[in-house]
């Protein structure tokens, strides 16, 4: 009976089949933690993603109350100022397409803009015309003056108040459009090496707003603002439009016509910018030289007020100092 299991042992057969089965569980013992992967790993991943969940989610709901009470605020105080606008009809009475393409100009789109304006216009009038009242009349303000006189500064001030907001929308459309007409040149260089490289218009536009946005940031918004309505309005000539009409300058004006022509009749985009471009470049250069060759006149006045009187000084101050002590005189 032992030599009987010695010989089975010494088999070759059962040796060759041990070696496989040990073989066989050595390699399932190897493969299985790769296989069914490390459970640490996996926990520590869902938690993390369930905490980047919940911050998220956290995040959106502070941004969405803050947003609400931010919104609520400016709900109320449109209200109010769009009742009494409504109420009193000013609108009809001070606003026209004038004061909203201006309005449109200085940056402010949207009715709540036009809103605050005539409320704005309603309003200063009172304030300024009930100060100049309380300053002449109550604490006796230009005393040495007429009644007539010192009705008529009254009147004056309630006057400067009805056009402050005006003179405000003025100048804030003044400075926009300055900063839009220093940067179209190169922003029109940008835009046709973006659409000679294969860039749609719509992408150039993108991509001229990020890079001209630290020349002129009202540019860039008015690109931005392009770039979106190219995308939803129903004509693209609108838009082209659009843009011309809120800044308000001829140059742009003269693009928007060659962007829609060449989406019209389909020629190259590329040629229309170049030509716009480099007449855009010698317009630069022009006002350039107008503002060099200005220059001397303007400097006129200066050097004979400032100059003239210091160099008379400085030559004839030793020789003036030389005679007084020779004492003749």
């Amino acid at each position: 009976m032992p030599g009987n299991v010695i010989g089975a042992v010494i088999n070759p057969s059962f040796l060759i089949a041990m070696l496989v089965a040990v073989a066989v569980f050595a390699t399932v013992f190897t493969l299985l933690p790769a296989l069914g992967g490390d459970p640490l790993k996996s926990r520590m991943k869902s938690v993390a993603l369930e905490r980047e969940e919940l911050r998220a989610k956290q995040r959106a709901r502070l941004a969405a109350e803050a947003d609400q009470r931010r919104r609520g605020l400016r709900e109320k105080q449109s209200l109010g100022m769009r009742a009494i606008v409504e109420r009193l009809d000013l609108r009809r009475a001070l606003a026209d397409d004038a004061t909203i393409n201006k309005l449109r100009m200085a940056g402010f789109r949207g009715q709540n803009p036009i809103t605050k304006f005539l409320f704005f216009r309603l309003l200063l009038p009172i304030i300024t015309l009930l100060g100049a009242i309380i300053y002449i009349f109550l604490m006796n303000g230009l005393p040495e003056q007429p009644f007539l006189i010192r009705a008529f500064v009254c009147v004056l001030a309630g006057y400067a108040g009805f056009y402050a907001p005006v003179l405000y929308v003025s100048n804030l459309a003044t400075k926009r459009k300055q900063s839009i007409q220093r940067a179209w040149p190169d922003a029109l260089d940008l835009m046709l090496i973006c659409v000679e490289s294969g860039m749609s218009v719509e992408a150039a536009f993108r991509r001229v707003a990020d890079e001209i946005g630290a020349q002129s940031v009202p540019l860039a918004e008015e690109l931005v603002l392009t770039n979106a309505e190219l995308s939803f309005l129903q004509e693209r000539r609108q838009a082209y439009d659009n843009l011309a009409s809120r800044t308000g300058l001829e140059t742009v004006k003269s693009v928007s016509q060659a962007l829609t022509q060449a989406e019209r009749y389909g020629t190259p985009v590329s040629h229309a910018l170049r030509v716009l471009a480099d007449e855009s470049r010698e317009m630069r250069l022009n006002e350039a030289e107008k503002k060099a060759a200005a220059l001397p006149p303007k400097l006129t006045v200066p050097m004979i007020v400032f100059f003239i009187p210091v160099l008379f000084a400085v030559i004839l101050g030793p020789a003036a100092i030389q005679i007084h002590e020779q004492g003749l005189f």
